[in-house]
């Protein structure tokens, strides 16, 4: 998906993905593929699938947008102060509600 802006999010998981993919085509990855192939592979705590399925039912949520759903979906936030932690930079206060909304969906799809 693009932003406004023309960004487009991509998920630890496709990262993984699409550096595996470069690495079977090249053989060889660049020093910062290889150090970001690593990162993925250690972080990834999610499929593809599940992650772009959690992104969606957090889309459903009026109150985050697709760069909150991504950061969620990467991060896996456990408690209610990861998700506070999450939002600490955009300034927006969430209440206990909304936190155990995301916390659901993110329980609904990650399990230790």
């Amino acid at each position: 998906m693009a932003s406004n802006d023309g960004t487009k999010f991509v998920t630890i998981s496709e990262v993984k993905n699409i550096l595996k993919k470069v690495e079977k085509e090249r053989e060889e990855l660049t020093y910062e593929q290889k150090i970001a192939l690593d990162h993925a592979q250690k972080f990834a705590k999610l499929t593809v699938s599940k992650a772009k399925n959690m992104i969606k039912e957090l889309m459903n949520l009026d109150f985050l947008n697709e760069s909150h759903a991504y950061r969620i979906a990467n991060l896996i936030p456990k408690t209610n102060d990861d998700i506070k932690t999450i939002f600490a930079k955009d300034r927006i206060t969430l209440d206990d509600n909304k936190i155990k909304n995301i916390l659901e969906i993110v329980n609904k799809y990650y399990i230790d």
